[in-house]
């Protein structure tokens, strides 16, 4: 892939993961799924006395919401490819 092909690539896969519908999405899933892994992966933190580690904590939302993201953008471009195609 050219740099130019790649850049062309990157501004499109940006420009729908802004789009409201997706961030809206990816910000529920993450918020849902974000809290049950920190239920279950820091449990002792939240209901014990063990120290917190923030690092674990934001990841913990900031994945879901990345992979949400990730498949509803390639959800998106598949779709429209295989209209183009079709």
């Amino acid at each position: 892939m050219s740099p130019a092909s790649l850049r062309l690539f990157l501004a499109d896969w940006l420009k729908l993961a802004a789009t409201p519908s997706i961030r809206g999405r990816a910000f529920k899933v993450a918020l849902v799924v974000g809290t049950l892994l920190n239920l279950i992966n820091q449990g002792d933190v939240l209901f014990g006395d063990a120290s917190a580690n923030w690092w674990k904590f934001c990841l913990t939302f900031l994945v879901p919401y990345g992979v949400s993201t990730h498949a509803a953008v390639e959800a998106l471009r598949t779709r429209g490819q295989g209209q183009r195609q079709g």
